[in-house]
């Protein structure tokens, strides 16, 4: 009957009582009559039909006002309704419906005048796995306290798994049992190490995304067996470019180093080389290793903590680039002229062996302060003619569209503890770029090559953006007082970055950059090219850090099978059609737990820092107004809280339509941008959060 019901509603765009229904499928007796509204209500608890206020029932797909996703929860207090093929939905804290952080929910999408947002009508299930938390003492003996504060819920934990626990124990959970009203009966399934143990607070975190820094032992027995050097034998068939000017330009501390640069210039013409660590050679498919790298899907790093893809013989050892030791690599080794036009291209395997490990502070010593470091002298003039060359690149890049949304990131710096003692930006400087644009290259031209071939890929896309999304932020832009000229409507890349370069020298610059990004959709692996709108890339992959993603492991592979095996038969093609898609959404779906852990560290971290720093003034700026507050952006990226109640002379309300906190009384006003000083009146790392309040009004900043 299931099925009946579903056919007979799939092209009805209205509810339909269950007499209605009945009628539409033939039956006449008050047994199948029952049995229907049996099946109606299954199907309601399947979120395959939706069930209105009035008892008629409409197909979920057919009802655009409702949706079912995962809500994830801001330490903000708010939450959104991540969807894989639509943008994601605002959901405000009082529309929350008692969701916790991870619940899939059944929502009412409101429309509103700034953003669509959402209303939890049902949560559908309660996604509890991977909890980490503290082992606590109780009056009963040893209790459990989840860290995840926002999932609000009590675990009662079996005795007989605590054996080996001690008071302050991390540990990773599993659920065995409801018992109903928010509490789940559990067991301690591993002990992560003692709170106060270095590096336990990050590794907290990575648990609760399955991002695990142990390896099995049947992925260790087989890593056990790789060489430490490249065997001879290997090198049979392969270009060798040993006697070419190859290196590498990293950060100080990268260890897991997967790409190579080389770069000749002949009269008007730019010969670029991207040699990348053939890390296929070494990890195959349908091995223990192998099967861990698509599981694991990334490496992740976390504060100064790196949790690799592959264990560090590979990592760090036998595939990374590593300076005077002959190394197996892909190769791409591209020709353009002197206005950035790519002439000719050739992609190869090769041997290569790095003249010097580089970084990104000597390299910019040379590039922008002039000075050349000792050690850097004989590479001094290739550094300044790649330099050269990534500027005609970036030209190129920015003349089709390159959107340049100048995110921030910051640098949290530990002592050998493990504790935050500074937060620094990272800072993208010529060397930095330099090689950014030099990646690009690689994998849109190895991107191209496939994709020209007709053969089933693993890309890299960035979908445009919803007119909707756009619309909100120009309103909102329209609220601070500014009016954008030119094709406003035009969803393109040109389009967004005419749009950026017209707020680029206002002050609220670094917020409004912030929201555009926010407003796009997220970049995905995907088996099906759609280009990539961030980039205005109309074909491009991810083929440059095979150590570090999956995804780029799958290209390496594709290109062997294709361009070296020779691979292009119609049984091969057909396996390839349905395992890429699975990759591809896995790869996508890893990348996101890393960077949401990445994320979590880096509030916690902030936090951790500012616990010593309480009492202390800074100037910031208000990037967040919600009712209850606003939040206050630092120099050094750390952001705070300044709660409505610790608003002083007047009583304040937010004022949507203003972007603005209002004095009742006075008027006075706090503006989105505005420049204020704050002191830090308390820190949480527990919490992950910062309270600030108002000491003084920076005049220019505040209108009023």
């Amino acid at each position: 009957m299931k099925e009946e019901i579903i056919e007979a509603l799939k092209d009805i765009h209205k509810a339909l009582d269950p007499i209605e229904i009945n009628d539409m499928l033939g039956f006449k007796t008050t047994v199948e009559y029952q049995e229907l509204t049996e099946e109606l209500e299954n199907l309601v608890q399947e979120c395959l039909l939706y069930k209105t206020k009035k008892d008629k029932y409409i197909l979920l797909e057919n009802c655009p006002g409702i949706k079912v996703g995962k809500v994830a929860i801001n330490k903000k207090g708010f939450g959104f309704l991540i969807l894989d093929k639509e943008d994601d939905i605002y959901i405000d804290a009082k529309n929350l419906n008692g969701a916790i952080d991870g619940d899939i929910v059944l929502i009412e999408v409101i429309n509103k005048a700034l953003k669509k947002e959402g209303r939890v009508l049902r949560i559908i299930k309660r996604e509890l796995k991977n909890l980490v938390g503290e082992i606590i003492k109780t009056e009963e003996g040893l209790g459990f306290k989840l860290d995840e504060t926002k999932k609000e819920i009590t675990v009662i934990l079996d005795p007989d798994s605590l054996h080996n626990c001690v008071e302050g124990h991390k540990v990773l959970v599993e659920i065995t049992k409801d018992l109903g009203h928010n509490k789940y009966a559990g067991k301690v399934l591993s002990i992560l190490g003692h709170k106060d143990d270095p590096g336990i607070d990050i590794l907290s975190i990575a648990y609760k995304h399955e991002i695990y820094d142990k390896y099995t032992p049947e992925v260790l027995a087989e890593v056990e067996k790789l060489p430490d050097e490249v065997d001879p034998k290997d090198l049979v068939g392969r270009r060798d470019l040993t006697g070419e000017v190859i290196f590498t330009i990293d950060g100080k501390d990268t260890k897991d180093i997967d790409d190579a640069i080389s770069l000749k210039k002949k009269g008007d013409l730019y010969v670029l080389g991207v040699h990348i660590a053939d890390v296929s050679h070494y990890v195959k498919e349908n091995t223990a290793l192998g099967d861990d790298a698509y599981n694991r899907g990334t490496s992740s790093y976390l504060a100064d903590t790196v949790i690799p893809m592959l264990p560090h013989k590979l990592s760090n050892g036998i595939c990374s680039l590593n300076e005077g030791v002959i190394r197996l690599a892909m190769s791409c080794v591209m020709e353009y002229d002197n206005q950035g036009k790519l002439l000719n291209y050739d992609i190869f395997e090769s041997y290569i062996k790095s003249a010097k490990k580089m970084n990104y502070d000597d390299v910019n010593s040379i590039l922008i302060d002039h000075v050349t470091p000792a050690g850097y002298e004989e590479f001094k003039d290739t550094l300044l003619a790649m330099n050269e060359f990534a500027h005609i690149l970036r030209k190129k890049k920015n003349e089709r569209g390159y959107i340049n949304f100048e995110a921030e990131e910051a640098k949290i710096i530990q002592d050998e503890t493990g504790k935050a003692i500074d937060i620094k930006k990272r800072e993208q400087k010529e060397g930095e770029n330099l090689i950014e644009d030099f990646m690009i290259a690689a994998n849109e031209c190895v991107a191209t090559h496939i994709y020209n071939m007709n053969l089933p890929f693993i890309y890299r896309v960035h979908d445009k953006p919803n007119s909707d999304k756009i619309d909100e932020f120009l309103t909102l832009v329209h609220l601070l007082g500014y009016k954008i000229g030119g094709k406003i409507n035009d969803l393109t890349p040109k389009g967004m970055q005419l749009i950026l370069n017209q707020l680029k020298d206002k002050k609220e610059f670094p917020i409004l950059s912030s929201i555009l990004l926010r407003s796009m959709k997220k970049a995905i692996y995907s088996k099906d090219n759609i280009g990539h709108f961030g980039l205005a890339s109309p074909t491009y992959t991810h083929f440059t850090s095979p150590i570090r993603r999956f995804p780029d492991l799958t290209v390496h592979r594709l290109l062997k099978k294709y361009l070296i095996e020779k691979d292009m038969s119609m049984t091969t093609i057909a396996n390839l059609e349905s395992s890429l898609v699975e990759i591809a959404e896995h790869s996508s779906e890893r990348e996101r737990a890393a960077v949401d852990a990445e994320r979590e560290v880096n509030d916690m971290k902030m936090a951790e820092y500012m616990e010593d720093h309480i009492g202390q003034e800074y100037e910031g700026f208000i990037n967040t107004i919600t009712n209850f507050g606003m939040f206050v952006e630092l120099p050094n990226l750390v952001e705070g809280l300044v709660h409505v109640k610790s608003l002083k002379g007047d009583y304040f309300n937010y004022v949507p339509e203003l972007l603005a906190m209002v004095g009742k009384s006075t008027k006075k006003t706090y503006r989105l941008g505005d420049t204020i000083r704050v002191k830090c009146i308390g820190a949480s790392k527990e919490a992950s959060q910062v309270d600030f309040e108002i000491v003084e009004d920076k005049q220019d900043g505040n209108k009023k």
